[in-house]
């Protein structure tokens, strides 16, 4: 998967975002720190979303299919 990250340098600091995932952003001291830290945040917010459709429909079947998507 690929996904576009965008930073701003404030001050000492890094701070970036996933720009398709609301919610996905952080911020570093370097940016290869803040690489880090945006794989990091990106992982732990798609795998609580996996985990929240699990608890919604603990007894139904998930159909999951690819969608591509060109934008």
């Amino acid at each position: 998967m690929s996904y576009t990250s965008a930073y701003i340098k404030r001050g000492k600091w890094y701070i970036g975002w996933i720009e398709e995932v609301p919610g996905v952003n952080t911020q570093g001291k370097t940016l290869k720190e803040l690489r880090s830290n945006l794989k990091e945040a990106l992982v732990l917010v798609l795998e609580a979303s996996k985990e929240e459709i699990k608890k919604e429909h603990p007894r139904g079947r998930i159909m999951r299919e690819p969608l591509l998507l060109n934008v």
